[in-house]
């Protein structure tokens, strides 16, 4: 088996290359199976639920939320409140609906077969060797179908800034909207705090007030860092000349 029968989980593990917790998950899935290991039905499992906290984490609304509030939420409660946030459909939401629960019976029935095919299965190791093989496949291609359309939906809305995950270049149309109709003019105080003016369409202005620090960590950590241990080597020969 090849990398090939997953490429909507590699999609969208590629979209989401700064959720540290879905890249280990994913990371097990790619080892476990090019080992051909039952344990990449788990994985792939584990991945539907990974990729359901980080869509809610980038699209679930603080003042209506559908996150679990069970500490311990079901698989299924993770993937209806990835849904329901997703605001899809109710004829597209049965169909996944039955997927999901066909899903859920093949691990079950994977779990059984790992539990019953110990060294003695009368003689039949072969066959349930392929079964194994079938059932893991099967298993991952519906994992990936999950995976995808999840991920279709939500490319197929315009993330909330204020709300998402997403890095600045998700949002280059605007980005180049904002730029090209907005102007910033920046001044500083004795404090030095900056307050940046920004032009609006139609004449509406409004200020920002902006630390130096705020800029720097907001803007490029690197300048960030630099500046940073420029100051605390200013800050220890000062101590040296008292």
């Amino acid at each position: 088996m090849t990398a090939d029968w997953f490429p909507g989980i590699r999609a969208f593990c590629a979209h989401w290359s700064h959720a540290p917790m879905l890249q280990q998950t994913f990371h097990t899935l790619e080892s476990e199976f090019e080992r051909d290991s039952d344990t990449c039905i788990d994985a792939a499992k584990g991945l539907v639920e990974c990729a359901c906290r980080v869509l809610l984490q980038t699209i679930d609304d603080p003042a209506s939320p559908h996150t679990p509030k069970s500490t311990t939420p079901s698989f299924g409660e993770w993937l209806s409140a990835a849904v329901r946030a997703l605001e899809l459909g109710d004829v597209r939401d049965e169909s996944f609906k039955k997927l999901v629960s066909q899903y859920h019976k093949l691990t079950k029935a994977l779990d059984d077969l790992r539990n019953k095919a110990g060294t003695v299965s009368h003689g039949k190791d072969g066959f349930v060797a392929k079964l194994s093989a079938h059932q893991r496949r099967a298993a991952v291609l519906a994992a990936d179908a999950i995976v995808t359309f999840l991920h279709e939906a939500y490319l197929e809305r315009e993330p909330d800034p204020v709300l998402t995950l997403e890095p600045y270049d998700r949002f280059t149309r605007n980005n180049a909207l904002i730029d090209e109709n907005c102007a910033l003019v920046a001044s500083s105080d004795e404090d030095g705090i900056m307050t940046v003016t920004v032009s609006l369409p139609g004449g509406n202005d409004f200020d920002l007030l902006v630390k130096p620090s705020q800029l720097l960590f907001g803007v490029d950590r690197e300048a960030y860092k630099q500046v940073l241990n420029a100051c605390r080597e200013a800050g220890q020969r000062e101590e040296e000349l008292l």
